[in-house]
Order: C-alpha cells, then structure tokens, then sequence
C-alpha cells in the first residue's frame, strides 16, 4: 500500500508541471517518469532508513506521513528531468551546422 501511496502522490506532484515551460527531456512524458521514478526511490529510501529493512511498507504501516515520503522524490525527479531538457535544449542550439 505503501508503493500505492507514492505512486498517487508522484502523480499528484505532476499534474502541476502544466504552469512551467515545456523543457523537460522527453516533454510531458518525461515529466511524468521522472515524477514517478522519484516519488518511489525516495519514498523506498526515507522507509527504508526509518524501519531499517529495505521493505514496502503493508496496509497497516501505511498512513498519510508514509505518503509524504513521496513528495521530495517527486520534486527532485522532475526537476532532474528538467535541467537534462535545458542541457540538451541548449546544446542542440549551440552545434555548428553540418558541412557538406
């Protein structure tokens, strides 16, 4: 249930990528990966140091600071995802043209 929760809460987070620039690295979809990749690294990672196993946690050991865990990964994944679609936005402008 634990998964569930960061899963829905990554997804949550990515909704708001509709008010900044289309510059993630793979448009809207990566956004999208990014959020959920994160959101269940980190949400793994803080359970993981917390309950000292590296375990999901259950339907009982699932409540709403569980799912909080999720929020930063969301964050971080998506603005990695971000910060590669500029890299290669500007990198892609910057390239001499091809000599023929």
């Amino acid at each position: 249930m634990g998964l569930l929760g960061w899963v829905m809460m990554g997804l949550a987070i990515w909704h708001f990528t509709i008010f900044l620039p289309d510059r993630f690295w793979g448009g809207i979809v990566g956004a999208f990966v990014g959020s959920l990749i994160g959101s269940i690294v980190v949400g793994l990672l803080i359970w993981s140091i917390k309950d000292s196993s590296l375990t999901i946690p259950g339907e009982k050991a699932t409540d709403i600071g569980v799912v909080l865990y999720a929020i930063p990964g969301a964050l971080i994944g998506m603005g990695l995802v971000y910060l590669e679609g500029m890299r290669r936005e500007r990198t892609g402008r910057q390239a001499p043209p091809e000599q023929l």
